[in-house]
């Protein structure tokens, strides 16, 4: 990989890698906070999955355009989890989600790595339309999963 493309990378996850509860997301939680695209069951924890819009979150940030639109189609997946009975992130959470697409021919599977207090991945969203989100998480033997919708404009 060459330098000034590691340099773009390294750039963008250290942006997403910020604490989501930082004083400047309070600001901009459209951006840094992504949008909420679902909460509820995710097997034994409580979950919250939220995309942001890498090419959105660039720009804020204050790359040139140039390279902004390098991120375009592009969005971080974000998946919290936490344990009910304490309210406290569950740990040693790994997990994949398959995305079907509008065209439903075309899908992809990512690997979500942990993040802080999210496990997450980049996502490829190119068309608009509808995507399905297909959550398979395991954590400390418990298995459990989720399926949920979002509508690119």
């Amino acid at each position: 990989m060459g330098t000034k493309r590691f340099m773009v990378w390294a750039a963008a996850l250290s942006i997403l890698a910020l604490p989501v509860f930082a004083p400047a997301a309070e600001k901009r939680p459209d951006i840094q906070n992504g949008e909420t695209i679902f909460a509820g069951n995710v097997g034994p924890w409580t979950g919250e999955a939220r995309l942001v819009d890498m090419r959105a979150q660039m720009e804020q940030s204050g790359v040139s355009a140039k390279t902004a639109a390098r991120f375009a189609g592009r969005r971080h997946l974000m998946l919290f989890l936490n344990d009910p009975s304490t309210g406290k992130p569950a740990a040693g959470v790994a997990g994949k989600v398959d995305i079907t697409g509008p065209d439903k021919a075309s899908s992809s599977k990512v690997v979500l790595v942990v993040m802080g207090e999210h496990i997450g991945a980049d996502v490829g969203m190119p068309a608009p339309g509808k995507y399905t989100f297909k959550a398979e998480i395991e954590s400390a033997g418990k298995k459990g999963s989720a399926t949920f919708f979002y509508t690119l404009k």
